[in-house]
């Protein structure tokens, strides 16, 4: 049996990638499967740039208000329901179009996970006070026990330094060398990558735009909903860009001219990051532009029916 297609769009955040995989999926019968960690949780809306219902052109969307705010998710459980989901779109003969900025996911998606242990909570409770009590200091333990491994992530990343310093701690070898034995790939596919890059400067100011318009269009009163519908501000989703600063002005930690310019900051250096991630990816296909323009749009769609 042929292997499935799939077509992943990546690249940072703010350059059209949703707007390019609706014209794909439009044009080539697909659903989209989403890899944005934030656009799983319910209420997230305006922070996260979820497209509204109206917006989605009829194409179904997966993978999308699947959580409530207080639930824990893992790149393992995504990558559990994203396989079942990228299973049933096969099964209808439609194209799996997967899209979104968290790379992580998409990278379990893809080629799976390391065999890695279970979560230790009283381990990564500890961590988390190191790291409290020291900023810093978890990205410099891990140098220690894994250079290769603290290379691959940014000093300011708490959740997966803790998480690799609690793999090195709880199985005595460094996270790399357990990543090199080998993870469970996605089988029955082959993948076309499309990298969207727009000019730098350009993204950067389309991103200031689009911060000025999350508080604009309610941010705050967003933030101030979920927090009166019983959803602690220690949720995970609330340390999503725009959110941890919008949370930070209800909490009377931030004005409104300090949230907006620090969630303009904190977006622009994300972008970067994203940047970096994809880049490492070999098979990343890169595409000059915003995805949201005519002349991207005709040149993905030519490689996209030459994948196909």
């Amino acid at each position: 049996m042929s292997p499935f297609p799939i077509i992943a769009v990546v690249g940072p955040t703010g350059s059209g990638k949703s707007e390019l995989a609706l014209s794909i999926a439009a044009a080539h019968g697909g659903e989209v499967l989403n890899s944005d960690s934030i656009q799983l949780y319910r209420y997230f809306d305006i922070g996260s740039a979820k497209l509204a219902q109206a917006a989605r052109r009829g194409i179904p969307h997966h993978l999308i208000d699947i959580l409530n705010p207080d639930e824990e998710f893992s790149a393992g459980e995504y990558a559990r329901r994203g396989r079942q989901v990228l299973a049933e779109i096969s099964a209808r003969g439609a194209l799996p179009v997967v899209v979104g900025g968290t790379g992580f996911y998409l990278r379990a998606l893809l080629e799976g996970l390391f065999p890695g242990p279970g979560r230790d909570q009283a381990v990564r409770l500890r961590l988390a006070a190191r790291e409290k009590r020291r900023p810093g200091s978890l990205h410099r333990l891990l140098s220690r026990f894994d250079p290769i491994t603290a290379a691959r992530i940014h000093a300011t990343d708490v959740q997966k330094l803790i998480r690799a310093v609690e793999v090195r701690l709880l199985t005595e070898r460094p996270p790399s060398e357990l990543y090199a034995a080998g993870r469970d790939a996605l089988q029955g596919y082959r993948v076309l990558k499309i990298g969207v890059d727009p000019p730098r400067q350009a993204l950067y100011h389309r991103l200031d735009q689009r911060c000025q318009r999350m508080f604009a269009q309610g941010l705050v009163p967003e933030v101030q909903h979920i927090l009166a519908s019983g959803y602690p501000p220690t949720s995970k989703p609330f340390e999503a860009l725009g959110y941890r600063q919008a949370l930070q002005l209800v909490q009377g930690d931030l004005t409104p001219e300090e949230a907006l310019l620090e969630a303009q900051r904190a977006t622009r250096r994300y972008s970067k990051r994203q940047w970096t991630w994809f880049r490492r990816d070999p098979e990343v296909q890169w595409f000059q532009g915003f995805g949201d323009d005519d002349s991207m749009k005709i040149a993905v769609l030519e490689r996209v029916a030459e994948f196909l």
